[in-house]
């Protein structure tokens, strides 16, 4: 019996957010037998909603971008391209409070002609900085565009050092290094890895012109990650068993591995742990990796968001962000929650580790008035609810060193493969990062199992 011909096993996938679907979506259409254990009761992993009252909310504001090949392939996978579509270009609303002469709206958006001319036009007329500033704007992005991001030295050095070598100025970082790199990375450039900065400005901005379009979920994120994903799953053959936490993974007498969790055992011939680094590092078996400790070196980032209802409309935009105030990016979800007595803004700040255990009241006392300061039509709203959720791991922090510390897809034991937008994707902790993780993972449990390759992501691009 040939390779392509085996019988195709069993494999148990740990983990029903992004990185773990993807691995069971792709295991299950190569032919292999798959449980998915999730300790939630819902699929979608940090990316999900929840009801409150009447509303349905995301925990925060996600997007991708139209270089996210993998996440766009997902999408497509579970049937949600069209309840996330993309902006048709790039176009990015940026308003500065902190001008002395007032506030000021300025616009980063891109044209069709080739990189690096599309973002040409819209950068000589960016407000936010002086045309010495733009100008060395412009030779710093040539500069970066020659760096490879792979190459192990780049990691160990931080971002901050390297725009300040390149001459760029505070006022530069924050009004566009920073602008971007925050809500992609979830760190200020001191605290992010030169590698993982020259991977998202090369990629995303410099790689071809309409790489950087956003796109966003107009639905709850739970209609993507959870209900569909599901269905997918569930018309593939795939067992979701939800509130099922795993406990322990050892090798069975016959060398077959065994996944304990709360309701019981499963015994199967490879295993994906899609689940964070310490919980990996928890069911990891001696000899898996060589030397395990690295995953708990590994930081974490919070991000918090805010939101906030207002008893009208207050914003025309479906989104924007701020210069010279707290308040980083802000987004219009009435719609996607299904508000019908206003309007409904979602704050997402990201690098928020001085907030993120702020009492709510403080928080929005410190909000309320920043909207208003950017908001004129919020100055007579009326605030029909105010609250906020708090993630306090939900990236892996992309400091310099982090590179040397995340792990392959394959371990060291046969048939047992990692997961998770915090393993060694290339990518910082996206969806994106997370659906490529989960192919790696499958690809290396179907090796495992005696599988022919077949890369969803070789095919999407």
């Amino acid at each position: 019996m040939t390779d392509a011909h085996r019988r195709p096993g069993d494999a148990v996938v740990v983990g029903g957010g992004l990185a773990g679907i993807t691995a069971a979506l792709r295991l299950a259409e190569a032919g292999t037998r798959v449980t998915l254990l999730e300790g939630r009761p819902r699929l979608g992993g940090l990316a999900f909603s929840f009801r409150r009252g009447d509303l349905t909310v995301d925990n925060g504001q996600h997007v991708h971008l139209r270089c996210c090949t993998a996440y766009r392939w997902f999408l497509e996978r579970i049937g949600g391209t069209a309840l996330a579509p993309l902006q048709p270009r790039l176009d990015v609303p940026v308003l500065d409070v902190g001008r002395p002469a007032g506030p000021r709206l300025g616009r980063l958006r891109r044209t069709a002609l080739p990189v690096p001319l599309h973002l040409a036009g819209s950068l000589a007329g960016y407000p936010h900085l002086s045309l010495t500033e733009r100008a060395a704007v412009v030779r710093a992005a040539l500069a970066l565009n020659r760096l490879d991001p792979t190459d192990p030295a780049l990691d160990r050095e931080d971002f901050a050092g390297w725009l300040a070598r390149h001459g760029q100025s505070p006022r530069a970082v924050a009004a566009l290094w920073d602008l971007v790199g925050v809500a992609t990375l979830n760190a200020t450039a001191p605290e992010v890895s030169l590698g993982l900065a020259a991977m998202v400005f090369k990629t995303g901005l410099l790689s071809e012109p309409g790489a950087a379009d956003i796109g966003w979920a107009r639905v709850p994120l739970g209609e993507l990650h959870d209900t569909r994903a599901r269905a997918a799953l569930t018309a593939l053959g795939v067992r979701i068993e939800t509130r099922a936490k795993a406990e322990s993974l050892t090798r069975t007498p016959d060398g077959r591995w065994r996944v304990a969790h709360a309701g019981g055992a499963l015994d199967t011939d490879a295993v994906v742990l899609a689940v964070p680094q310490r919980e990996t590092y928890e069911l990891l078996p001696d000899g898996a990796l060589p030397d395990p400790g690295r995953l708990l070196e590994i930081g974490t980032a919070p991000i918090l968001n805010v939101h906030v209802l207002y008893d009208r409309r207050v914003l025309r935009r479906p989104f924007f962000a701020a210069l010279g105030s707290p308040v980083q990016w802000v987004f219009d979800r009435t719609d996607a929650s299904g508000y019908r007595g206003g309007q409904y803004l979602a704050l997402s700040q990201s690098a928020a580790g001085a907030e993120i255990d702020t009492p709510v009241a403080e928080l929005r006392a410190r909000y309320l008035p920043e909207l208003e300061r950017l908001l004129p039509a919020a100055r007579g709203a009326g605030v029909r609810d105010f609250f906020v959720t708090r993630e306090r791991t939900a990236t892996f922090a992309p400091a310099p060193g982090v590179g040397r510390l995340r792990p392959g897809a394959r371990t060291r034991v046969p048939g047992l493969s990692l997961a998770g937008a915090w393993t060694a994707t290339g990518w910082p902790a996206t969806m994106e990062g997370a659906v490529r993780s989960g192919f790696a993972a499958a690809d290396a449990a179907l090796h495992a199992l005696r599988h022919p390759r077949n890369h969803p992501v070789e095919e999407a691009a």
